[in-house]
């Protein structure tokens, strides 16, 4: 793979995920405004192998630790299949 491809490859999912981000958002409010709901939500930093977790409530909290976890050993996976790969 060319250089090229790998940037524009990288600034294509870059802006997938701002795009991502924003209808999410969209799609949040336009909820709100109809049914007036509870909002609740969480996220997660993830630095090398640690996931620091953050959520409003303990429900949201346990999803979001879970799929950090599971993200943090696809991660590990992944790069030890590419070392065995390509060493």
């Amino acid at each position: 793979m060319s250089v090229e491809t790998l940037y524009g490859l990288g600034t294509a999912l870059i802006i997938a995920g701002i795009l991502v981000v924003l209808v999410a958002v969209l799609l949040l409010f336009i909820s709100n405004i109809k049914g007036g709901a509870k909002m609740r939500g969480g996220g997660a930093i993830i630095i090398g192998p640690f996931p620091i977790v953050f959520g409003t409530d303990k429900e949201s909290l346990k999803t979001v630790l879970i799929l950090s976890i599971l993200l943090t050993v696809m991660l590990v996976v992944i790069t030890i299949v590419f070392y065995m790969l390509f060493r």
